[in-house]
């Protein structure tokens, strides 16, 4: 069973340059996180876009739903920015419902090395093969239906809209 990877930037994929303080793209560090979590999971990587996901646009989630439509893969991981990932994912939810997609990103960038990105990568691979069709968005080793969750930006963690 192969996944496909479709990377769309966001914090998992930032930079930190020392000299001014900004975070920036450079190349996605998808390959060098597979490698160090020794994954053995046939993946297939897109590199969509390297954006912050603040700067994302309609045409943007349209060219990821476009991307998700057209791969012969039926398992999908994305990885996206958080802070408008609730809003890709109901957008694909919506459309999609012949595929497992599976949407998680990172709140602190891998290069910074106490990053939540490495364990929530392995977390996605896990969920995308094990999960039914549908959308979901998996955090800090939590699973949600796209049609449940939202960031919660005050706690800085994902949670279901309805509490517990």
């Amino acid at each position: 069973m192969n996944v496909r990877i479709i990377i769309t930037g966001g914090t998992f994929d930032k930079e930190y340059n020392e000299l001014n303080g900004h975070l920036f793209f450079r190349q996605t560090h998808l390959p060098e996180m597979l490698n160090l979590g020794r994954c053995k999971l046939p993946v297939k990587i897109t590199n969509l876009m390297m954006l912050d996901s603040l700067e994302m646009t309609q045409k943007h989630r349209q060219n990821i739903l476009n991307a998700c439509r057209k791969c012969r893969e039926d398992r999908i991981l994305i990885t996206h920015g958080t802070d408008t990932m609730v809003e890709t994912a109901h957008l694909l939810g919506k459309s999609i419902v012949d595929k497992t997609i599976v949407l998680t990103g990172a709140m602190v960038p891998y290069k910074f090395g106490s990053s939540d990105g490495l364990f929530n990568l392995g977390s996605a691979l896990a969920f995308a093969q094990s999960l039914p069709r549908g959308v979901y968005i998996t955090m800090n080793g939590k699973l949600f239906h796209w049609n449940n969750v939202r960031k919660n930006r005050q706690k800085g963690e994902f949670e279901d809209v309805v509490a517990d």
